[in-house]
């Protein structure tokens, strides 16, 4: 399979570091849908990232919906979705929250770098500060009352989607979102970066490179 997308884009990062979770075998090719439009558009007329070409040639967009054949395809060896209704229904949640994070954060990154000056609407920008901050808010209040685990055999969905927002967020947004105010989501997110799916996948222009 090869994966298709740059790894400054948080949705492309949680599925390279979901596959590598999931125990499968895939080549990243870091195409920007900016820089390298045209060549992403031979790939994917629809030039939506993350790109999945799948073995056979056949072509799925969007994370969640990626992580979802990647979890049919790691069926009976490994999953990063519990079966128990109610730590489903948890981590759910959490992923809910980490994907409108990130959702906002890049909002807030088109409006400022892509839309000219002089026709920044700041209410609008004001808005979406404050949905990113109450997403933010509601995970740093769940980490402390259940926090999610942070190893590479127990780390679930939730976990990756939550480090991989916090981290996009930092990167590119940081004075919108203080890390001194989310201790929590700090240090939750440090370890997560320590873990070596995520060392071998980190924010930027960078590939995947997989061992062996």
């Amino acid at each position: 399979m090869q994966l298709i997308g740059m790894l400054d884009s948080p949705y492309v990062r949680r599925v390279a570091i979901s596959l590598q979770l999931l125990g499968l075998r895939f080549e990243h090719r870091s195409i920007s849908v900016f820089s390298t439009f045209e060549q992403f558009r031979e790939i994917n007329p629809v030039v939506k990232a993350p790109s999945l070409i799948c073995d056979d040639g056949e072509v799925l967009m969007d994370s969640t919906l990626i992580i979802d054949y990647a979890e049919a395809l790691a069926a009976g060896r490994r999953s990063l979705m519990p079966g128990a209704p109610h730590e489903r229904q948890h981590t759910l949640r959490e992923i809910g929250l980490a994907l409108a994070a990130c959702e906002k954060s890049i909002q807030i990154v088109y409006e400022r770098n892509l839309r000219p000056a002089e026709k920044l609407h700041e209410p609008w920008i004001k808005r979406v500060t404050g949905q990113l901050l109450a997403a933010f808010q509601i995970v740093e209040t769940d980490l402390i009352a259940r926090p999610l685990a942070v190893t590479s055999a127990a780390i679930n969905q939730a976990g990756v989607s939550v480090a991989v927002a916090w981290q996009f967020t930092q990167q590119m947004v940081p004075e919108v979102v203080p890390d001194a105010n989310y201790p929590a989501l700090r240090e939750f997110s440090a370890k997560a970066e320590a873990l070596p799916e995520f060392i071998a996948a980190p924010h930027g222009a960078g590939t995947y490179r997989q061992a062996g």
